[in-house]
């Protein structure tokens, strides 16, 4: 009879290395329905990722209340660029763009920085995927037409105070 030697199989480690995401969430007041939207975002993007086979989230930052026509004084904004510049993040998910910037000229830079470091960004609302087109000129409309909105709304707030005050 012949002499059988049985050899175990040996797990050879996964080669498949998830895409490390995080989400990007902002709301400008802290109006009861922006409250309502901003838990949304949240909830939308702690959701998202379950079960992905080729997707972790890493993180959700989150601003509330804070405009975005700046970046100075978004605290998670500025905690997002600093993780992506340490490289734990190789993916963005925003709501659209103008929730990750109203200002056009900080909206490219930051889109610039991030695929510099090769990083994408995509925008739910606008199906803009920054991993599938180099077009700027999108970006830099849809950048435009936000930071525009967010001036139209700045100044019906101040000819509504000035019109409270006669």
């Amino acid at each position: 009879m012949a002499n059988v030697t049985y050899i175990a199989p040996v797990k050879a480690e996964s080669t498949i290395h998830k895409i490390r995401c995080a989400a990007y969430c902002r709301v400008s007041s802290s109006s009861e329905d922006q409250l309502h939207s901003y838990a949304a975002q949240v909830k939308f993007y702690s959701e998202k990722f379950i079960g992905s086979e080729t997707e972790e989230l890493v993180d959700i930052y989150a601003d509330e209340g804070i405009s975005g026509t700046g970046t100075a004084k978004r605290t998670e904004f500025q905690r997002l660029i600093r993780d992506c510049k340490r490289g734990k993040i190789d993916r963005i998910y925003a709501k659209s763009l103008s929730r990750f910037a109203r200002n056009t000229k900080d909206c490219l830079n930051t889109v610039r920085l991030l695929r510099e470091l090769g990083i994408s960004i995509y925008f739910e609302k606008e199906n803009i995927d920054t991993a599938k087109t180099n077009d700027e000129l999108i970006i830099t409309v849809m950048g435009s037409l936000a930071q525009e909105e967010s001036t139209s709304i700045a100044q019906n707030m101040r000819w509504g105070i000035r019109k409270q005050m006669e």
